[in-house]
């Protein structure tokens, strides 16, 4: 999964594009919609409940084991591993039985990628008055390039807090409040506001306090660099992620004409107050201050200079997809697309066992297998004769650790028009811990794909609850965004924390455990620990939810005033007027 290091410039014209619709990203002010009612019963015929029946812990496992397996090399972008990888699912693609989605019978939708290796300095310096402070790279602080050239740096930039770095018309809230912050370097605060459930959402996190949104925000301003805050409860994940994802080659998209930073960094929230203490501050009074909406910038009066060095590689990466058409003449053209991303971070500073390479188990082989075994049951399906009316295609993004940039590529260059897709379903990071009384759906009251998981869940014994970690922005973080912001109901079934036969608790400390001993190091591997029956549970659910979608007479929609309901009406009017 996806959590530091996504470029996505095009996210600007795409707020912008919200805005000049009259949709806010998320109106305080609407009255939420009720959820449609759920279907009386949810179906799971005999030849559905036989095809579900091929997702095994023996199929799983067998596929989770090849993908994360040291000859794949962590399988990072464009590496001999990726190319392998990409290989492997094409193969399986064609054992399932599924035909090539791409246009002239392809199976791979190649795309452009540019890498970045930028040399930082061992120390970053801070002047004021005579006085300075240094940080030592990784340890304490971690910075990128913003730029896509050779060398880069900024030179005697003042450094000005802007509290959360956040405009927001819908909200009543802007922290800029037109002051002139060209050249500036900006630090921000993480997160956005959340102590007012009336205000930002409260503690669900939206797309305001995601760390891609604070980038561009200031690349809008003007400023050439922005330093985040780190902490671990406003991140929603430990400095050691920044370090591990922000270090090494990093990939994105070509350069367009967006606005960019030429630093995009990170500081450990020690270092952030003695840094502000350098000007005579406290970070906690900032942090207080910047609670409330007449917040205005504060320059600290302290200059920075940053001299640092690029290598740059252009080369090709490509998403992996395939189709099983559908049954019935009439709705064959329209999809239920399901995703997973095949990649992962590749070989990276050694761990304390010398260990570098980045195998990905969980992230996420362990969701590529999931997908893999639903497109198995819905083969076994139409061997039964009860092959689903619409077409069902299996994708498999491609560099989603380095800022969902398949699943990005693929929403801008779709081979399916998006009012003809029905929904995405989405699986990243299974779960590896045994069974559960319920199931995790991020993007839950959002649109009417509810009252269908909802309802097999029951089926299973099983309810649907929200994301179990809101104050994370999970439903931004992962490829189901990509679908949602070109109008696709999109969802991210995520394993459940209420495990049956553990106490309370339990599920949610296994979860932070693995994210802070496994989650993007070289330890997530493939071991003997693992319990598939959760994970075995949480694919036949997918696959009966996209069945019913598949078969149903009406498209799903997102609810009444959603942020992405005016993209799915567009979508769908597209289609129409053909």
């Amino acid at each position: 999964m996806f959590t530091a290091r996504q470029h996505a410039p095009f996210l600007v014209r795409w707020t912008l594009a919200l805005a000049a619709c009259g949709i806010a990203l998320s109106g305080c002010q609407r009255e939420q919609p009720t959820p449609l009612p759920a279907p009386p019963k949810a179906v799971v015929t005999p030849e559905a409940a036989q095809a579900a029946e091929t997702i095994t812990a023996e199929f799983l496992r067998e596929r989770i084991a090849v993908l994360s397996a040291d000859e794949f090399g962590g399988r990072a972008p464009a590496s001999e591993g990726d190319e392998k990888a990409r290989r492997y699912l094409v193969e399986q693609l064609q054992e399932l039985g599924f035909a090539p989605a791409g246009p002239d019978g392809t199976w791979q939708q190649a795309f452009d990628i540019v890498g970045i290796t930028s040399k930082m300095p061992s120390q970053w310096r801070f002047t004021r008055d005579g006085r300075s402070v240094s940080f030592p790279w990784r340890e304490a602080y971690v910075a990128t390039s913003g730029v896509q050239q050779a060398r880069a740096g900024i030179d005697d930039a003042e450094v000005v807090f802007v509290g959360y770095g956040i405009q927001a018309p819908e909200y009543q809230w802007d922290d800029f409040k037109g002051r002139d912050l060209r050249g500036k370097v900006l630090l921000m605060l993480n997160n956005d506001p959340d102590w007012d459930p009336a205000l930002f959402e409260g503690e669900r996190r939206l797309y305001y306090g995601r760390w891609t949104y604070k980038y561009e925000s200031a690349a809008r301003q003007g400023a050439v660099g922005a330093i985040i805050v780190h902490t671990t409860e406003s991140a929603g994940y430990p400095f050691q992620v920044v370090q591990t994802s922000w270090t090494g080659q990093q990939f994105e998209l070509p350069a367009e004409d967006e606005p960019r930073l030429t630093v995009q960094g990170w500081l450990t929230e020690e270092a952030s107050r003695e840094l502000v203490a350098l000007a005579g501050r406290d970070l906690d009074e900032l942090i207080a201050a910047a609670r409330s909406r007449e917040f205005e910038p504060v320059p600290l009066g302290i200059t920075t200079s940053l001299a640092f060095t690029n290598e740059i590689t252009r080369t090709r990466t490509a998403n992996v997809y395939g189709v099983l058409r559908g049954s019935d003449p009439r709705y064959a053209d329209e999809y239920v697309i399901y995703t997973a991303h095949h990649d992962h971070l590749g070989i990276g500073e050694p761990d304390a066992s010398g260990d570098r390479i980045h195998n990905g188990a969980r992230d996420n082989a362990s969701g590529t297998a999931q997908v893999l075994a639903i497109g198995k049951s819905f083969q076994r399906l139409q061997e039964l004769g009860a092959a689903p009316r619409r077409s069902i295609m299996l994708l498999f993004v491609g560099a989603e650790e380095q800022g969902l940039l398949g699943s990005r590529f693929y929403a801008d260059h779709p081979t399916v028009a998006p009012g003809r897709i029905a929904a995405n379903i989405n699986y990243d990071s299974a779960n590896i811990w045994g069974r559960t009384r319920d199931v995790a759906f991020v993007g839950m009251g959002k649109s009417t794909l509810d009252p269908i998981v909802q309802a097999f869940a029951a089926e299973q014994g099983r309810v649907v609850t929200p994301d179990p970690f809101p104050d994370r922005g999970y439903f931004y973080r992962s490829d189901q965004f990509h679908f949602a912001r070109i109008g696709v109901p999109a969802m991210y079934l995520k394993p459940g924390t209420d495990f049956i036969g553990r106490p309370a608790g339990w599920g949610k400390a296994r979860v932070e455990e693995h994210e802070a001993n496994q989650y993007h190091q070289p330890s997530d591997e493939l071991d003997d620990s693992w319990n598939f029956e959760g994970m075995i549970e949480d694919a036949q659910l997918g696959f009966w939810v996209g069945l019913h979608i598949a078969n149903a007479p009406a498209l799903p929609e997102w609810l009444p005033g959603d942020e992405f309901e005016a993209a799915r009406k567009q979508a769908l009017s597209a289609v129409q007027s053909e």
